[in-house]
């Protein structure tokens, strides 16, 4: 009987952590396919002032770096912001949380406003999209051929050794010659 009690008492524990995964498992399905879906919103910068304090991903932040503060899209996304207004794009890598401001999708770098043109108005309106694919444009895509090199002397001329070191024997034959000399006094 009191077997029997426990066994449902389980039963019905194992039934609802089952539930409360399926449960779990359909709302992060939902937020990361929101966070999949081009995003229309307002953007805003860093400013300067922060340069050197950590993101949440522990990274030092640096006004220089094309970088990007995203609530949902996970560290180290590549993500592609379009600034209607002007037809700028510019990619930027997450590595940091936020904005906490009602109305903003992005806080960008400095360097990543710059490239947009918000520095002067400090919020514009963006399309943030997550970037799958892309091409580094100054990275090589083959290896280079470097040529061996023989850095060899030709029989010319002995090579001319250091002036110090001449200086340096001097002084060593002129402090032998002190010593020897004071010796014999």
């Amino acid at each position: 009987m009191v077997t029997d009690k426990l066994a449902k008492r389980l039963l019905r524990r194992k039934w609802w952590l089952i539930l409360l995964s399926l449960l779990l498992t359909c709302q992060l399905s939902l937020i990361t396919s929101y966070a999949q879906k081009p995003q229309q919103g307002k953007a805003s910068f860093y400013a300067k002032s922060l340069h050197g304090r950590r993101t949440a991903s522990g990274e030092r932040l640096h006004p220089d770096s094309l970088t990007c503060a995203h609530r949902s899209y996970p560290f180290g996304t590549m993500l592609q912001v379009y600034n209607p207004a002007n037809g700028r794009r510019v990619i930027v890598r997450v590595t940091d949380r936020g904005p906490f401001v009602r109305g903003r999708i992005i806080d960008l770098s400095w360097r990543a406003a710059k490239e947009l043109d918000i520095i002067s108005s400090g919020v514009a309106m963006v399309v943030v999209q997550k970037v799958d694919h892309f091409i580094v444009p100054f990275l090589p895509t083959d290896e280079i051929d470097i040529p061996d090199l023989e850095l060899q002397t030709s029989q010319g001329p002995p090579p001319m050794t250091p002036y110090w070191r001449d200086m340096k024997e001097d002084q060593h034959e002129y402090n032998t010659s002190v010593t020897t000399s004071n010796k014999k006094e």
